[in-house]
């Protein structure tokens, strides 16, 4: 008895998704959603690269010595820290790029 019930509930669970996709399409093509602004579309895009630059400089600053030129000369008291390097900058402007690689 227990495989007879479990072999009629995957069918049962696939009918059940089904049926819920299909209303789930007619109530959305009903009922559209809000409009959304092109206004409010700026502003989200411009907090989103606002808080990405803020974790890359978070980043740069905690890890900025791991990328450094191996062949440029490194301060004398330079140590890296836990929470950064002792020459990282705490300004908000622009992460400078990592030097490119050859492989």
């Amino acid at each position: 008895m227990d495989d007879l019930l479990l072999t009629l509930t995957v069918p049962a669970v696939v009918v059940a998704s089904g049926v819920y996709a299909v209303c789930d399409c007619r109530r959305r093509r009903r009922k559209p959603p809000p409009p959304y602004t092109r206004r409010a579309s700026r502003l989200a895009a411009r907090e989103a690269v606002l808080l990405a630059e803020a974790v890359v400089d978070k980043a740069y600053a905690a890890l900025g010595r791991l990328y450094a030129d191996p062949a440029a000369p490194h301060p004398a008291g330079g140590t890296l820290t836990g929470s950064g390097a002792s020459d990282s900058s705490q300004d908000r402007g622009p992460s400078r790029p990592a030097p490119a690689r050859r492989p």
